[in-house]
């Protein structure tokens, strides 16, 4: 008999019907009757499928009674009502299956508590738990929608690079790629390493962005995006970082930053929406057991508007606060998240998205304003994590462009097809990057960003 997920049995109502199921054993109790009590999950829902085993079945001493937390099995029975509450339905077991025990005195995940911390340490197995587990769909679900919003809206996905030679934010903290032997590399002569006997022959790294090649197809097909990992260099042990994350990039031609705002305000409404409706059990494990309050911060954000001012109104709301922040609000100095917060959880109460930031800590590819000050930047900020999009206007203007890129102190020759999209039939466009994992954050209440990926990368942690 064919297989069929849990979360598809505990919507069934014919009664009778017989049933195959498969997944891990959550607990098992015995009565003093002669049988048994499963929990099952197999991780299509939150909830397990409650399996009665008879003591009359014939591998029920031998297999039923070895069962522990853990343990694989396959059960095929009748679907019964179920007198308890919390599900409708639940199998009498006719025959069960058991693939693999699992032995209580070594497997680490006993009904108890584990923390976060611990769990990190046993990445393999903690997808078993129910947070993680529910972290899981969660994400799963922000994924498909995000696929879905961009092409509903006619957005081609395109797949850009992992490998380049191009820094897409200047900032230089890069993954380096090479098949040199680094305890030997060939050199040049003064000692360099010479990279041009590399495999690319000349340095490559790990993108940290897929922008740059998003916007050379967003100039010939109107709008993109890309959906991929990312990578950045920074030796940052915080709950906020990761050396390995995604993100979600659109690109748009013939688009302002007023565009660009709309897009990124509509996306992250639409991603709020689509996990409401269709992750509601892990919602509600995650408002109940991990942030209070969580459904009525999502359900505030699709039902509201986000506000929106300028850098400058930003710096003059925190300026005039009376906080004692750690890092002064200063005009000039980019925002920390500690005032991200303060402006969408105290000042304003909402999502915010800031816009026209200061040219001196931008990147350089972001539209320059005619104040000469500010560029056409925006950062859209929610509750609890602050920001979760960045973006701009791009600068289409060859001649500004190449002035920005020597006031940043870039090769103008390492982005020379870069600066040709500025010569062949440039016009505006704007685009803005998402991270997958900040979205996944702000919908579960999660407050470590290393719980929300899989397997995370952080420095001195590649373990698994």
């Amino acid at each position: 008999m064919q297989r069929q997920l849990i979360k598809h049995v505990l919507e069934r109502t014919d009664v009778g019907a017989k049933v195959t199921v498969a997944g891990w054993v959550r607990t098992r109790r015995d009565s003093k009757g002669g049988f048994s009590f499963i929990e099952l999950h197999d991780g299509s829902s939150f909830s397990g499928l409650q399996i009665i085993a008879d003591g009359e079945l014939p591998n029920y001493e031998t297999d039923v009674l070895s069962l522990t937390i853990g343990s694989a099995a396959r059960i095929t029975g009748t679907l019964t009502e179920s007198p308890g509450q919390g599900q409708a339905v639940e199998i009498k077991a006719e025959v069960v299956e058991v693939f693999g025990f699992a032995d209580p005195d070594d497997y680490p995940l006993q009904k108890k508590r584990v923390s976060f911390e611990h769990l990190r340490e046993i990445a393999h197995l903690r997808p078993r738990t129910n947070t993680i587990g529910a972290v899981a769909r969660v994400r799963s679900a922000l994924s498909y929608a995000t696929h879905r919003f961009f092409q509903e809206r006619d957005f081609l996905y395109v797949h850009t690079p992992l490998i380049t030679a191009s820094d897409a934010e200047g900032a230089g903290e890069m993954f380096r790629v090479t098949n040199f032997n680094p305890a030997d590399p060939p050199r040049a002569e003064g000692g360099a390493v010479d990279y041009a006997q590399d495999f690319f022959g000349r340095p490559a790294f790990l993108a940290v962005s897929g922008q740059l090649n998003a916007e050379a197809y967003a100039l010939a097909l109107d709008r993109v995006y890309t959906f991929g990992p990312t990578f950045r260099a920074e030796n940052s042990n915080t709950r906020r970082h990761l050396a390995e994350f995604w993100m979600i990039e659109p690109e748009m031609a013939f688009a302002d930053i007023n565009d660009n705002s709309d897009l990124a305000e509509d996306y992250v409404k639409y991603l709020v929406r689509y996990v409401l409706d269709n992750c509601s059990d892990d919602l509600e494990f995650f408002n109940k057991w991990v942030q209070e309050g969580l459904l009525d911060t999502l359900a505030g954000v699709v039902d509201g508007s986000f506000e929106r001012i300028t850098y400058t109104e930003a710096v003059d709301i925190l300026a005039a606060s009376g906080e004692t922040f750690e890092f002064p609000a200063e005009w000039g100095s980019d925002l920390q998240s500690e005032h991200e917060r303060y402006l969408t959880e105290v000042a304003i109460k909402k999502p915010v998205i800031v816009t026209d930031f200061p040219f001196d800590f931008k990147a350089f590819y972001m539209r320059r304003n005619d104040d000469g000050k500010t560029v056409a930047a925006m950062d859209v900020l929610v509750p609890q994590i602050g920001e979760i999009v960045g973006g701009s206007q791009r600068e289409e203007r060859l001649d500004v462009l190449a002035e920005s890129m020597d006031i940043k102190g870039m090769d103008r020759d390492h982005y020379w097809w870069y600066l040709d999209l500025r010569r062949f039939g440039s016009a505006p466009h704007a685009g803005f990057g998402l991270g997958l994992e900040r979205v996944v954050q702000f919908t579960t209440g999660m407050q470590n960003i290393r719980d929300v990926i899989p397997f995370p990368r952080t420095p001195r942690n590649v373990g698994f």
